[in-house]
């Protein structure tokens, strides 16, 4: 939202300095993003006496011109301005001065042969205008010498201020005035609403047919305008916060969305057919709007339509085919209050954005419909002519008002912050609030956002200063404090502890998806009503869209090898899952001279992955049991698995990316993926001690052995391996697989499995009676299995 302080200054009585303004703004909640005073650029020109103009030898259409600068010695000139002549009074810059329009820095120069010293400016090379014709001419009696700034009143600086979406009455420079009047920095002046004395009945009807997208439809037609240009003083204030004048009648609709947060809308009663109507759209109803652009509407959206189809799109933007031109004799202003969400869904459908769309959604005041057509009127008739008819109040807008109770020592309570009652009912007076004997509060009906006693502690504090609340340290107990992370905090840290040590880099992503993204993975439980994008529009099922695609867009810039992991949450239908999921692609091992050409990732990788980071979570790594994936769709069917423990629970899935999502994603080579279910880790019942144990080394040397088993082909090598840690759980300490074969010396249907068991001795070394017993029974676990010892 910008504003000039002159501007601001027709709504607030004040003496503050611009350095007061500027921290009473950002004291009350109101930042500051930038100021800028369009003046301080031409603060170096000087107004000036042309004394001579002779003509240049070298050139028909320039002159030469003696110029008098009230500093010394006249300058010589090179000037090629039509109306440049003895005795003019215009603008000069001098060597070493910026002009902004040109983008040129002036210096000493010849010119054809005559040296220049300088140049008088127009309009438009000073940025004051589109004017081009010649230089400025002043009036006569302008002091030579003086800085033309300063002589013109020119400095007026630009603030910027950034408006929070809950904050809709500051939507207008006068809702800034209230506030920084009810911070003490000025007085509120009083708003005058123009009473208008309509000649004759309104010769169009005017109705609302949509109660809920446009409650109220005001409007009354001006006949006899003439649609020139805007008063010098207005397009000066459109011009300076960025608004470029068009027409008086348009500009006048932008300038009262400006000074008081409501948009408005002209028409070219010569245009319209029929009555005036806010009704829905019609399915495939397209409207051209100024944009110059066509948008088809739905029959959700609100339109203003003629008998010849609609018009305008509602509360957004207004049609080309019935705008005012500067041929419009006879106008309609429309005044309308439209709801909130249909003005947010209408233009997150459509895609565009404006500034009447920006505070519709936001929510304006639904009392200032007759207010706002008053002050329009008004300016319409003072600047344009005309003759009014009488206002049309179609519908009834909503009160927008509220009854609350308050405690003025909630301050105190919910801020920390003791105000005098008196200091408060005064804030919430200058805010705007009614305010009785017991603190029955009557919300104005501009402060949509008020909704209970906090809010108001907020209006409070924030005109008291939030800088004012004192500083209070939490009580702490003496000593080390005791560990507050929950047990599901340290499953989390640890993991992504683990992940990063194992060479994986964490990725953040949205947390939201596109419902393409969302399919493969079984689609979204939840979407968002109101998304700031249907690419982001479902609550993630997977944390694996997000990878992969951030994945892809490292392949497309020329990453060789990927390794992702991302920790989040799945939304799934009845709860939030905390995930880690982690993706490999592109070259495991780069090619090289020993090993050949690169290799790529497989499923194993994913499960080595997956199980190193189980076993850093603290999950039981050694009782973990491979079943087939669960997520049909998403892995590949023949290289992918899940770690349970027991049947039913879950710890993750991994495996290669099924072919389809590998298109779907446009991810070329194989990529492997894996989701860790972390809230589904069992956690310690007792209390936790997040004390690490000292690490003490056994003191006797492991033994290792070797074992070769012949199993069926189809029988997986984990079900073995459990089986031999199962043997001797106090011996045997890990077990694992180095080899498989198959061929020459085994049967068909079977394969060879390689194990080497690691055997840890306690309190004295095995003797080979211990080895053979412990030998036995690993070759009796095995068996359970079918299989059997290899000769």
């Amino acid at each position: 939202m910008k504003f000039t302080l002159s501007w601001l200054k027709e709504h607030l009585d004040t003496d503050a300095s611009l350095t007061a303004i500027l921290e009473g703004l950002t004291k009350v909640g109101l930042e500051v993003e930038g100021v800028e005073d369009p003046a301080e650029k031409l603060g170096a020109f000087r107004i000036a006496r042309v004394l001579s103009a002779a003509p240049h030898p070298q050139a028909d259409k320039l002159q030469v011109l003696s110029v008098d600068a009230g500093e010394g010695e006249p300058l010589q000139i090179v000037c090629g301005a039509p109306n440049a002549r003895a005795g003019l009074i215009g603008v000069l810059g001098r060597p070493g001065d910026y002009v902004p329009g040109l983008d040129v820095t002036l210096k000493i120069a010849a010119i054809r042969g005559v040296e220049s010293r300088g140049m008088m400016c127009s309009m438009r090379e000073l940025e004051l205008g589109e004017s081009h014709d010649g230089i400025i001419e002043l009036p006569a009696d302008a002091p030579v010498g003086q800085g033309y700034v300063d002589w013109a009143g020119l400095s007026d600086p630009v603030i910027d201020v950034a408006i929070t979406p809950n904050r809709q009455d500051c939507m207008g420079v006068r809702g800034i005035a209230r506030d920084l009047a009810a911070a003490g920095l000025g007085t509120l002046k009083p708003l005058n609403v123009p009473t208008i004395a309509g000649q004759g009945e309104c010769p169009i009807e005017i109705r609302t047919e949509d109660p809920e997208g446009c409650p109220a439809f005001f409007g009354r037609v001006v006949k006899g305008v003439v649609n020139g240009d805007s008063p010098e003083w207005m397009a000066k204030r459109l011009k300076a916060v960025g608004q470029r004048p068009i027409s008086a009648l348009v500009d006048i609709t932008n300038y009262v969305m400006l000074d008081h947060g409501r948009p408005l809308h002209v028409y070219d009663l010569a245009k319209l057919s029929g009555p005036l109507v806010a009704r829905k759209a019609k399915p495939g109803e397209q409207v051209l709007a100024l944009n110059e652009k066509t948008y088809t509407l739905d029959e959700t959206m609100t339109v203003i339509a003629d008998a010849n189809g609609a018009d305008d799109i509602g509360g957004i933007m207004g049609g080309e085919k019935s705008g005012v031109t500067a041929a419009t004799t006879d106008v309609l202003i429309e005044c309308a209050y439209f709801t909130p969400e249909s003005i947010a869904r209408t233009g997150q459908k459509l895609g565009v954005t404006s500034d009447a769309r920006s505070r519709f959604e936001r929510g304006v005041d639904p009392q200032f419909l007759g207010a706002g057509l008053a002050i329009a009127t008004r300016l319409v008739l003072d600047i344009c002519g005309g003759t009014p008819t009488q206002a049309v109040e179609a519908g009834t807008p909503p009160s927008g008002t509220k009854a609350l109770r308050y405690d003025p020592t909630l301050t105190a309570k919910i801020a920390g912050l003791t105000v005098e009652p008196d200091r408060q009912r005064s804030i919430l007076s200058a805010l705007g609030f009614g305010i009785d004997a017991v603190w029955n509060i009557s919300v104005p009906s501009w402060r949509r956002d008020i909704d209970g006693p906090a809010d108001l502690v907020e209006e409070v504090v924030r005109i008291v200063g939030i800088d004012n609340i004192p500083s209070t340290p939490l009580p702490r107990a003496e000593g080390v404090a005791p560990p507050t992370a929950t047990q599901m905090q340290m499953i989390e840290r640890r993991s992504r502890r683990a992940a990063a040590a194992r060479g994986l880099n964490e990725a953040v992503t949205w947390s939201f998806v596109s419902e393409a993204e969302a399919a493969p993975f079984g689609g979204g439980d939840w979407t968002l009503a109101n998304p700031i994008s249907e690419d982001l529009k479902v609550m993630r099922p997977s944390l694996l869209p997000g990878l992969i695609a951030a994945a892809r867009r490292n392949a497309d810039r020329g990453a060789d090898s990927i390794r992702l992991f991302e920790i989040g949450r799945r939304y799934l239908a009845d709860r939030e899952s905390l995930t880690l999921g982690l993706l490999l692609t592109g070259d495991r091992v780069s090619r090289d001279w020993r090993t050949g050409r690169a290799q790529p990732f497989d499923a194993y990788d994913a499960k080595a992955e997956v199980v190193a980071l189980l076993g850093a979570a603290g999950a039981p790594v050694d009782r973990l049991q491979l079943f087939e994936a669960v997520s049909a769709g998403v892995y590949h069917p023949g290289r992918s698995g899940t770690l349970r423990l027991g049947p039913k629970t879950v710890l993750a899935e991994f495996g290669e990316l099924h072919p389809a999502i590998a298109r779907a994603f446009d991810i070329e080579g194989v990529a492997v993926a894996a989701e860790v279910f972390l809230d589904a880790i069992p956690t310690k019942r007792a209390s936790v001690d997040h004390m690490r144990d000292a690490y003490a080394p056994p003191a006797l040397q492991a033994v290792r052995r070797d074992f070769a088993f012949l199993v069926a082909a189809d029988k997986a090598g984990e079900e073995l391996l459990r089986a031999v840690r199962g043997a001797d759980k106090t011996a045997i300490v890990d077990v694992k697989l180095f080899d498989i074969f198959v061929g020459q010396g085994v049967g068909e249907g079977e394969k060879s499995v390689a194990i080497e068991v690691v055997l840890q001795p306690a309190e004295k070394s095995f003797t080979d009676a211990d080895l053979q017993a412990i030998s036995e029974k690993i070759v009796a676990a095995a068996a359970k299995l079918g299989a059997r010892l290899r000769g």
